[in-house]
């Protein structure tokens, strides 16, 4: 059974950062794509960031350059985050934690969790 289960979320004042963490089980995780997504109210989901099985990232412009995606394989963590730095109001919406798999070819996402960025 996939479980993604995402923490980290909060509140915080614009220019500062969270760090948001997704803990993966039920994966074979170094094999695995991992991303995150949000949505804000009234507002579609959207990807935020992408991290392939070797660690290459990619970003959605709206955050490039103020939040790093990483993922920690070693030890069974098991881990993707999402630091976020310079966060801004538009930033604020519920984020989700991705993965997808070959066989079966299927998706899997997390609960959520609430990122709230006053200004």
């Amino acid at each position: 059974q996939v479980q993604l289960v995402e923490s980290g979320g909060g509140l915080a004042q614009a220019g500062g950062s969270l760090r948001l963490s997704c803990a993966a089980s039920g994966i074979i995780f170094s094999n695995s794509p991992m991303a995150w997504y949000r949505q804000a109210s009234e507002k579609q989901r959207e990807l935020v960031a992408s991290i392939s099985s070797n660690g290459l990232p990619k970003y959605a412009d709206s955050v490039k350059g103020r939040f790093t995606i990483s993922r920690e394989n070693a030890n069974a963590k098991n881990t993707v985050y999402l630091q976020m730095n310079s966060l801004k109001a538009e930033d604020t919406a519920v984020y989700y934690c991705n993965t997808k798999t070959l066989v079966p070819v299927r998706e899997y996402w997390g609960q959520g969790t609430q990122v709230t960025v006053s200004s």
